[in-house]
């Protein structure tokens, strides 16, 4: 009998072997799949990674175009403000010159010099104004050019 309950022990034994065997090759079979996923995360992470470099380098590319046109903007805004202060200037110059020939006019005397100046104030004044209207197109075009750009 002693036989026997030794001989079951060993049973017992090899079974729960088997049992742990079972298990652990259940546990590889469970860790394979697990490290098959991991992979595939791996993979999705990387190309997530890719795409958000292709990204950033697209926006650096936009920052930079943005950059540049806020330059350019500044740059006709500069030139529109300088041909604004030279046409406030020219008509400032012919005010006073159409005091002066309205006075000598009252007075009866026509002066072919004050005349003469506040016809080139005029054309000055003229000459300015053509042309703070171009610098106003220009900061216009300038910005209409990229709009432009996009829909062709």
């Amino acid at each position: 009998m002693d036989d026997i309950k030794a001989l079951e022990t060993r049973i017992v034994n090899a079974l729960d072997r088997i049992r742990a065997g079972l298990g652990a090759q259940a546990d590889a079979g469970e860790m394979a799949a697990l490290q098959a996923e991991l992979e595939r995360e791996r993979a999705a992470h990387a190309g997530l990674q890719d795409r958000m470099a292709r990204l950033q380098v697209q926006q650096d590319g936009r920052i930079a175009e943005l950059e540049s046109r806020c330059g350019a903007q500044a740059d006709h805004i500069g030139d529109l403000d300088a041909e604004l202060q030279q046409l406030r200037a020219s008509n400032a110059d012919l005010t006073q010159l159409c005091a002066q020939l309205r006075g000598a006019a009252t007075a009866g005397a026509a002066d072919p010099e004050l005349i003469n100046r506040a016809l080139l104030a005029e054309v000055d004044g003229l000459t300015a104004q053509r042309s703070a209207e171009a610098a106003e197109v220009a900061a216009i075009l300038s910005d209409l050019k990229p709009l432009l750009q996009r829909e062709g």
